[in-house]
């Protein structure tokens, strides 16, 4: 029986519940596609995925290809559209069985549904829910749709009734295949119609991409620096790689699983020491958890004006607005700082994300899916459903009861009060 891992945002060998099933059959082969929609301009003027993603994206890719070559199992990659290539794949490999991770936003859906389509009905479609901390089979809910409007509720519940499962083995070594027609290569930026570039020497994140790459971050910041202990005093922070953890592009992309960083801080708490940074690590991957959960309850509203409350303001959409929010040129020096970082590197803290957002959205009054789309197109860790429900959320239309709007100045004050972050990309460089 031959079998074919088709990658999408599950990009690591490890923890990962496609590779451990595929690997039961005689013969293994794993595909994916950069597929050409993801690097055209697309709503709101912005390409859906700008060079610093997509140059991550291929670090991980080529990654994940030499690992999976260490089982044995051949990673074909293409630079085009699934339903174009799958067809003829299934075919000559002579494929049964299709692993593929569950994904259930609008995008995701048409890509699966055109490939199905153009495939015969007796090749089996098994997919498997490898992005969350609390799997969906495990949460303290009877269906989806009683996930809570409020991620209190839905925190303290779990926390109390839910376990997050341990680590999969990784798969023994497969049997050599011999595959036909597979001389494939990873694309270029170029290729992708993407401009090649120079790292900024001021990024907080001057990491690339890939699984091996995600566990030398996770030991460094957890075991040699030991900043975890920290972070929940630092992860405010503005300046330097080590604020906070970094760990959302491979959280984003798949490359480390949340349940490989869950087990690897109870690890830490065990050996080293267990406090409120600890936890709040944990918080955070909960939170990543629910906005997946919303977007399951909600589906397309995600990317509704109205967002999941169906809520009526006046938006606007104001070319100037965007044209100076885009290159930190409004009233705000936070904000510009925060803008510029992440138009010239493809990061931004969580800190200046809420601010930008709060000024597009609250100040502005400009229509808070344009700034979800540009946040798609650039940022580093972007994922569908902590991008478009955190977008709603500081934009009134989403999860947060207090529907909050952020005093600009005053967040500045407090969290850069010495101006260091705001100089370092406001002054001029020299060149």
């Amino acid at each position: 029986m031959n079998n074919l891992i088709w990658f999408r945002n599950d990009l690591r060998v490890a923890d990962n519940s496609n590779v451990s099933k595929a690997c039961q059959g005689l013969s293994v082969m794993a595909v994916y596609f950069f597929d050409p929609r993801h690097y055209e301009v697309y709503d709101f003027g912005f390409k859906k995925t700008e060079k610093y993603r997509a140059r991550f994206l291929i670090d991980s890719v080529t990654e994940l290809k030499a690992n999976l070559l260490k089982l044995n199992i051949t990673l074909l990659v293409f630079h085009d559209r699934p339903e174009n290539v799958m067809p003829n794949l299934v075919k000559e490999q002579e494929i049964k069985t299709i692993y593929l991770q569950k994904e259930w936003t609008r995008d995701e859906n048409k890509v699966l549904d055109a490939v199905i389509s153009k495939i015969p009905a007796s090749i089996h479609i098994e997919e498997g829910y490898e992005q969350f901390l609390f799997h969906p089979d495990d949460i303290p809910y009877s269906g989806i749709e009683n996930i809570p409007q409020v991620f209190t509720q839905f925190r303290k519940k779990c926390e109390k009734y839910s376990e997050v499962r341990s680590i999969m083995k990784t798969p023994s070594l497969m049997p050599k295949n011999n595959l036909r027609g597979t001389d494939t290569i990873i694309p270029s930026l170029k290729e992708l119609g993407l401009s090649d570039f120079e790292i900024d020497t001021r990024t907080a994140f001057p990491f690339k991409g890939g699984e091996e790459q995600a566990l030398k971050r996770v030991h460094e910041y957890f075991w040699e620096t030991k900043k975890l202990g920290y972070y929940k005093k630092t992860r405010n922070g503005l300046l330097g790689k080590d604020y906070s953890s970094k760990l959302s592009p491979w959280l984003a992309n798949g490359s480390i699983s949340p349940r490989t960083v869950y087990w690897e801080i109870i690890r830490f708490e065990k050996e080293i020491q267990k406090n409120n940074s600890t936890y709040w690590l944990i918080f955070e991957l909960i939170w990543r958890d629910y906005f997946k959960y919303v977007s399951l309850k909600h589906g397309s509203k995600l990317f509704k004006i109205g967002g999941i409350l169906n809520k009526e303001y006046l938006w606007n959409n104001s070319t100037e607005a965007k044209r100076r929010w885009i290159s930190g040129d409004t009233t705000e020096p936070f904000v510009n700082a925060n803008m510029k970082e992440i138009a010239a590197t493809g990061w931004m803290s969580n800190r200046g994300r809420q601010n930008v957002a709060s000024f597009w959205a609250k100040e502005l009054q400009q229509d808070w899916r344009i700034g979800a789309a540009y946040f798609e197109s650039l940022l580093l860790d972007y994922d569908v459903h902590s991008n478009w429900g955190n977008w709603m959320y500081n934009s009134g239309v989403g999860n947060d009861p207090r529907d909050r709007k952020f005093n600009i100045q005053s967040q500045a004050e407090r969290y850069d009060g010495q101006g260091k972050f705001q100089n370092l990309w406001l002054q001029e460089r020299l060149f």
